[in-house]
């Protein structure tokens, strides 16, 4: 694929232009004149530089009228190369022989009295930030967090790309089990299969689109099989798939920094009218959140509707946790489709409906997608099938 017809991961200037407007209207709403955040997430949200995440503090600073970044010296030019939208200020080292803070203050002499942290800054950070700025006063907020709620057009687009990419690794997953099934050897086992639809999805991202956005996940997964399946996140190991196992593929991409999840319950051989229920239970569980997942519907009230499905069906006690949760620069992000989260649903949310049940030695069944919320109703960005035959890889 040539550079003309390349997918392009990093997003415009301009959107980031009004990525920082629409965080500087809420400002009045907190009640604060300006907001730091060190949140890696929230730096590539708000400037576009995504980097790695270390001892050495790399900040934003956002008020009425500008933006700052402040990163270590070692990664300006790493900053400048991607472009990022903000003034970049730097310092030397971290301990350092100068609070490595110092030099944002000295950016910002008429820092105002009122600013907004994020609420993950640990409590070391924030002692440096008081003693760079000690006429300041700190309080946490969510405001970062809660415009990152809605996606801009430009995001959805990352997300589709990462949903494609989610997709065809679930299917190059399948084609390996169906191979070997073929074959007649061994299976492969959760690790194998897990290192082959990471690789797909890798090297997918890499063949067919320009400036990709490197972080720490790019594509791939957790691949777990049988009574290893009944740990909702168990990690994949050298167990070796076998006729007549319950099999998950839980995978994902992220492009652009911005990420979706999709993952499919497989049975390897006829099922048993056992799995079958188990199965079905999930599949109608996941289909009654999908419907219920609509702007102006609370996270709390879908994730009631998708598992009374479960519990409707004698299985409530297999249940080991919530619907779903947000998704976009985050793997899991706020809201949360949880009985506690009263969040309203917008239109140009993402959100996972992922309902799963875990039976302790025998296996678990989920299903998920990335969900669009949309003027009407919510719109799946991952299309693998979802149905038990269609999962189903004969011997």
């Amino acid at each position: 694929m040539n550079a003309e017809t390349a997918f392009r991961q990093r997003l415009a200037p301009a959107v980031y232009d009004r990525i920082q407007t629409r965080l500087r209207g809420r400002l009045d709403d907190e009640g604060i004149s300006a907001i730091i955040t060190d949140d890696p997430e929230d730096v590539s949200y708000l400037t576009g530089f995504f980097h790695h995440s270390g001892e050495r503090p790399v900040a934003v600073y956002l008020d009425a009228d500008r933006t700052v970044l402040l990163v270590p010296a070692l990664e300006r030019q790493h900053a400048e190369e991607q472009s990022a939208r903000a003034e970049i200020v730097d310092f030397a080292e971290y301990p350092g022989l100068e609070n490595p803070f110092l030099p944002l203050a000295r950016a910002t002499p008429e820092a105002p009295r009122s600013v907004g942290i994020t609420t993950r800054m640990t409590l070391h950070r924030l002692a440096l930030l008081q003693a760079a700025l000690p006429d300041t006063a700190f309080a946490p907020t969510d405001a970062v967090t809660r415009a990152r709620f809605v996606k801009l057009p430009e995001e959805i687009a990352l997300h589709r790309e990462a949903a494609r990419i989610t997709d065809l690794m679930l299917e190059t997953g399948v084609a390996l089990v169906r191979e070997a099934v073929a074959a007649g050897g061994e299976l492969p086992s959760e690790a194998e299969l897990a290192a082959h639809v990471g690789r797909d999805g890798v090297g997918r991202m890499y063949r067919e689109h320009a400036d990709v956005v490197v972080i720490s996940f790019l594509a791939g997964g957790l691949v777990y099989a049988a009574a290893n399946s009944a740990l909702p996140h168990g990690l994949p190991s050298s167990y070796r798939l076998r006729p007549g196992d319950t099999f998950m593929l839980s995978l994902g991409a992220a492009v652009g920094g911005r990420f979706v999840e999709g993952e499919r319950t497989f049975v390897l051989g006829d099922p048993t009218p056992e799995q079958r229920r188990y199965h079905d239970a999930v599949r109608d569980a996941q289909a009654a959140g999908g419907r219920a997942i609509a702007a102006g519907v609370r996270c709390a009230d879908s994730n009631r509707v998708c598992l009374d499905v479960i519990r409707d069906a004698g299985l409530g006690g297999y249940l080991r946790h919530r619907q779903g949760h947000g998704i976009g620069l985050g793997m899991h992000e706020p809201p949360w489709l949880e009985d506690g989260d009263p969040t309203v649903l917008e239109e140009g949310m993402i959100v996972s409906n992922e309902p799963g049940i875990y039976i302790p030695g025998h296996a678990g069944y989920r299903i998920s997608d990335s969900m669009l919320v949309t003027a009407d109703g919510a719109e799946p960005l991952t299309a693998y099938p979802r149905s038990l035959d269609d999962c189903v890889i004969p011997l």
